[in-house]
């Protein structure tokens, strides 16, 4: 997916609607197309401004977070644990199957080395 257009470019859209032309002809002006100038003219109208959608997937915490306490008591607990051990302690205690890489990644996430 291509990065959004600036939001300068928005900003003088929206100005060239508020000064009373069409989405459409703001978007000609502008050398947009059709089609972006009437989405945009659209969210000018419902919310008053032509903000860019987020992109990307939302974030989350993943699957491990609710376990945070958990690993890091098994980690407090023994410090040479290796990630195997960890991905099958977790398991075992919670019938959740992590990777031992994913374990890795998101203790090196919480400070860990």
């Amino acid at each position: 997916m291509s990065a959004p257009l600036p939001d300068a470019l928005r900003a003088r859209f929206q100005k060239l609607v508020e000064e009373g032309l069409s989405g459409r002809a703001a978007a000609l002006r502008l050398k947009l197309t059709l089609a972006t100038g009437a989405r945009w003219g659209r969210a000018i109208r419902r919310t008053g401004q032509a903000r860019a959608a987020p992109q990307g997937r939302p974030g989350g915490k993943g699957k491990l977070d609710p376990h945070r306490t958990f690993l890091i008591e098994l980690i407090d607990q023994d410090g040479d644990m290796t990630m195997p051990e960890l991905a099958g302690a977790l398991a075992d205690a919670t019938g959740v199957q992590a990777h031992p890489d994913a374990i890795g990644r998101f203790l090196r996430k919480l400070g860990f080395t």
